[in-house]
């Protein structure tokens, strides 16, 4: 992978001129790094900027992280999507609590090791936040590489994974590898764009870039057919009574583990309480593996009693207690209108 080697300086150089101004990194500590990261799987940054300042207004510190409640954490997190993360956020911030003293780890090997973390946010956190010279490789850095070197290789192939890491190990600044992995990660995000071609005319890497000098870029990089998602049919009931909308809590495990949400089971699903049922719209909600293919109902509820484990929620409840999946995003003007 000679090409590299000549790639430190130019992307510096266009980091310097081109670099995004971002919160965290006006004051890269290691938990505001943390944070931002485990924010930034899997989510544009422009989804992620107002989550991260409000985030960190009630949550300033990592023990005040670990001390938070479920319920409250989740809030946070509602329409962020991937919950797992906030939970694996407050499990690492009770791992730095009680086996570092409160104190954010300073070497990759510790950071490595906090729930959550893997290669890439161990890389980020200790690089940026440390100065220690570990790469981070995330998907972007991968299409980078893969386009600069022409490597048409599969890059979600854990050998290719590998050689990539090790030559950027040898490849990144001892002295800034900070802003090294900062300059890959935008230039990824700005430059050497997925899904279509590359802005290569910017790019600082464009006179020994082998993608663009062969004309192979836009083909790069080499990824396996995603799988079809499979398609279900649901039924969602909107259950209301006197100002208030019945939630139940799913299941402390598996797909949305945990949140509230509206009572729904695969189609055909009877009403759960009696009342007077009327249609209410679709929706549809795409996850990673699964879609779901969404029939709500209004149910008027003659009776107060829920079963078991379910609650009456209010406009002030559902705004400041109850985190919803965004799942059900497609049926909150209905529930607004009905519960005002």
């Amino acid at each position: 992978m000679e090409q590299l080697k000549k790639l430190p300086l130019p992307l510096l150089l266009w980091f310097r001129e081109n670099a995004r101004t971002l919160p965290w990194r006006s004051d890269p500590t290691p938990y505001h790094v943390w944070v931002s990261e485990i924010m930034l799987q899997q989510t544009r940054v422009a989804a992620v900027l107002d989550y991260y300042a409000h985030f960190l207004e009630i949550l300033p510190t990592v023990a005040d992280l670990a001390q938070c409640p479920e319920d409250r954490l989740m809030k946070l997190w509602q329409g962020l999507g991937y919950y797992s993360r906030a939970r694996n956020l407050q499990k690492a911030a009770r791992q730095i609590m009680e086996e570092f003293e409160g104190e954010f780890p300073s070497r990759y090997e510790d950071i490595r090791r906090l729930s959550g973390v893997g290669d890439y946010t161990a890389g980020a956190i200790s690089s940026i936040a440390f100065g220690i010279p570990v790469p981070a490789v995330d998907g972007n850095v991968l299409r980078v590489v893969s386009r600069l070197t022409d490597d048409h290789r599969p890059v979600t192939a854990p050998a290719v994974k590998r050689e990539i890491r090790a030559a950027l190990e040898k490849t990144i600044p001892q002295d800034m590898p900070g802003d090294f992995n900062q300059a890959m990660m935008d230039l990824g995000a700005t430059v050497c764009l997925p899904n279509g071609a590359p802005l290569c005319e910017k790019c600082p890497a464009r006179q020994f870039c082998l993608g663009h000098l062969r004309d192979t870029a836009r083909n790069l990089p080499v990824k396996p057919p995603k799988k079809e998602r499979k398609i279900e049919e649901r039924e969602v009931y909107i259950i209301l009574r006197k100002g208030r909308v019945a939630l139940r809590r799913r299941p402390a495990r598996g797909l949305l583990a945990g949140l509230w949400e509206y009572p729904n089971e695969l189609a055909p699903y009877p009403c759960p309480v009696a009342g007077r049922v009327s249609f209410a719209g679709t929706g549809k909600h795409i996850f990673s593996h699964k879609e779901w293919h969404m029939t709500a109902y209004v149910v008027e509820a003659e009776e107060e009693e829920l079963p078991c484990g379910w609650v009456w929620a209010d406009k002030a409840a559902l705004r400041t207690q109850y985190a919803l999946p965004g799942a059900f995003v497609p049926f909150a003007v209905i529930v607004k209108e009905r519960i005002e």
